[in-house]
């Protein structure tokens, strides 16, 4: 999340109306619940865990260990049979 300065954005009566209420702090405003982006969507990290699961499935039904693929993967035998069993 990065920050934006209010008098770049908004007009000048909204700025100082938002400055009876607060100054110099950082204000969150939360998305319209219908527009929330879920974790990663912006970025296109959530479809690339999403990509790279799919793969370690596909070799783990191809007859690769758990063992193997948290190996190669770097990832914990934990973490690859939570990938594995979840799907």
């Amino acid at each position: 999340m990065r920050y934006i300065n209010a008098n770049e954005i908004l007009p000048k009566e909204l700025v100082e109306k938002l400055q009876d209420f607060v100054q110099g702090e950082y204000i969150y405003i939360p998305a319209i619940k219908d527009q929330h982006k879920n974790w990663g969507e912006l970025s296109g990290f959530r479809e690339e865990i999403d990509r790279r699961n799919n793969e370690i499935i596909q070799a783990y039904t191809s007859g690769n260990s758990i063992q193997e693929l948290a190996e190669s993967y770097c990832l914990s035998v934990y973490a690859i049979r939570k990938i594995i069993y979840n799907k």
